[in-house]
C-alpha cells in the first residue's frame, strides 16, 4: 500500500501555481514583484487542504500524519520568501526599489519665471542654492529666470511642474526678495545627484545683492547702471565690456585671474601665520561709477572684451 506523505502534493501544487502566475503575468503585463507577493498564501491553503484530505480519506481509526520533510521545507522556504516580499511591499521598500530601478537620467527645461518690477523696487535680494547660476543685467523691467535641469526620473516625469516649485518672489517695500529653491529629491540610500543651469535676468538700474551657497556663479553686467554685491559663492566668473563704467572690488579673495594688468592686487598678513594672507583685488573701467563688491569668494575670474 502506498504511503501518502503530507507535503509532496503541496510542493507540486505550489510549483504549478507559481508557474501559472508567472506564465500569465507575461501576457497580461502584471508586475513580477506583485505576482510574487500575491501568490504565496496559496501555499498555506494547499498545505492545509492536503492535511484535511489525508485525514478524511485515511482508513485508519487513529490516522497518523506522515510528513515529507524535504517538501515541507521547500514549501516553507517559498512561503517565507513570499511573506518577506509582502512585508517589504507593505513598508514601501519594494516600491522605492522599483522606482530606483525604473529611473533614467534626463534633462528638462525649467518652467519660465517672470516677475514685473515696478518703479517702487529699488533693490533685489537674490538668494541662490548650490546650483550653477548665471546672472545677467537687462533693460527690461522684470526679473526673469530660465534654464535646464538634469535629474533621474521615472517614466520621463518632470520634477518641476511650475515655476513656483523652483523660485519664489516677494516684494517688501522697495525690495524684491527672490529665493531659488532646491529640486525635490530622495534622501538616504536613494539619493540621486541633480544638476541645474539657470540664467537670471535683473534690471540693470536696480541694486542687486546676491547671497550664494558655495555655488558657482557667472556675472554678465552688460550696461550696468547700479551697484551689485556678491556674497558667499565658491567661484565667480565675470564677463564684461571694457567700455563699462564699473569698478569691481574683491575683498579677501583666494585667487583672481584675468588679463595681465587687469587686477590691482594688494596683500597683507603673514603667509606662515595662523590667519594667512588677506588678498584684495580691484578692477576699474572708465570712472568706475557703478560698483560690484565681492566678499567671501575664493576664486574670481574676469574676462573683458572691447
Amino acid at each position: 500500500m502506498r504511503t501518502w506523505r503530507v507535503g509532496t502534493v503541496s510542493m507540486g501544487a505550489s510549483l504549478i501555481f507559481l508557474g501559472l502566475f508567472l506564465f500569465l503575468s507575461r501576457f497580461f503585463g502584471s508586475n513580477l514583484v506583485h505576482v510574487l507577493t500575491a501568490w504565496w498564501p496559496i501555499l498555506l491553503i494547499v498545505l492545509g487542504a492536503e492535511i484535511l484530505l489525508y485525514l478524511y480519506f485515511s482508513r485508519q481509526e487513529k490516522p497518523v500524519l506522515k510528513y515529507d520533510l524535504l517538501s515541507i521545507f521547500f514549501v516553507g522556504v517559498l512561503g517565507m520568501f513570499g511573506i518577506m516580499l509582502a512585508i517589504l511591499s507593505t513598508t514601501g521598500v519594494i516600491g522605492k526599489v522599483e522606482e530606483v530601478v525604473a529611473r533614467e537620467e534626463r534633462s528638462f527645461e525649467l518652467p519660465a519665471f517672470s516677475y514685473p518690477v515696478n518703479e517702487e523696487v529699488k533693490r533685489v535680494v537674490l538668494r541662490t542654492t548650490g546650483y550653477q547660476m548665471t546672472i545677467e543685467a537687462t533693460e527690461a523691467r522684470e526679473v526673469s529666470m530660465f534654464g535646464t535641469y538634469r535629474a533621474q526620473t521615472v517614466k520621463k516625469e518632470k520634477l518641476i511642474k511650475t515655476a513656483d516649485d523652483f523660485v519664489s518672489a516677494t516684494q517688501k517695500g522697495d525690495t524684491l526678495y527672490v529665493n531659488v529653491k532646491t529640486l525635490p529629491n530622495e534622501v538616504g540610500p536613494f539619493y540621486a545627484q541633480q544638476e541645474v543651469a539657470a540664467t537670471i535676468l535683473i534690471p540693470n538700474n536696480v541694486k542687486l545683492e546676491v547671497i550664494g551657497n558655495g555655488n558657482q556663479v557667472s556675472l554678465k553686467p552688460r550696461a550696468l547702471e547700479s551697484n551689485w554685491s556678491i556674497d558667499n559663492v565658491s567661484s565667480l566668473d565675470i564677463e564684461m565690456n571694457e567700455a563699462n563704467n564699473v569698478k569691481i572690488a574683491a575683498v579677501g579673495v583666494g585667487e583672481v585671474r584675468g588679463k595681465d594688468g587687469t587686477w590691482q592686487v594688494t596683500e597683507k598678513g603673514d603667509p606662515n601665520g595662523m590667519e594667512g594672507v588677506e588678498r584684495n583685488a580691484v578692477y576699474q573701467s572708465g570712472e568706475g561709477k557703478y560698483q560690484i563688491n565681492i566678499i567671501n569668494t575664493h576664486y574670481v575670474s574676469l574676462n573683458t572684451t572691447n
